[in-house]
């Protein structure tokens, strides 16, 4: 793509493999612990916009996919995102890892909410909230 360098990921985790949108905007990583199972991405200057901040679209992209990927273990299926609130409390730039993390805090027979955050080091950058319904994949 840039030609832009990605160091090796933090130790543990490994790359994702998501859908051709995320995969586009990534690379990302995963990795599990006894805490979390936690996301990753390695900050490129593509992503950031022009202050030279990770831009608000690519935290906005990562989030989604951190919440979505919890509402999947919890529920077993894919799911749609039906409502997302973003919190942006600071900035990423490039060279910086960046982690998240979400937790489902409720389940009902349609929806799925769900709680994330992002951070850089242990620097929270982004809250989010989200209602996710489970689908299931369309047979091809």
């Amino acid at each position: 793509m840039s030609g832009e360098v990605i160091p090796e990921p933090p130790e543990g985790f490994k790359p994702s493999a998501r859908g051709p949108y995320t995969t586009h905007n990534g690379p990302f990583f995963h990795r599990l612990t006894e805490e979390a199972f936690e996301h990753a991405f390695f900050a490129l200057k593509r992503h950031c916009n022009s202050l030279g901040i990770v831009h608000g679209g690519m935290l906005s992209t990562f989030m989604d996919g951190v919440l979505a990927n919890a509402v999947g273990r919890k529920s077993g299926t894919a799911s749609v995102t039906v409502h997302l609130s973003l919190d942006f409390l600071s900035m990423a730039r490039a060279g910086d890892w960046v982690f998240g993390d979400a937790k489902v805090t409720r389940q009902t027979k349609d929806l799925v909410f769900v709680e994330g955050r992002v951070r850089v080091g242990s620097r929270e950058i982004m809250r989010a909230s989200g209602i996710f319904k489970p689908v299931h994949r369309r047979a091809e």
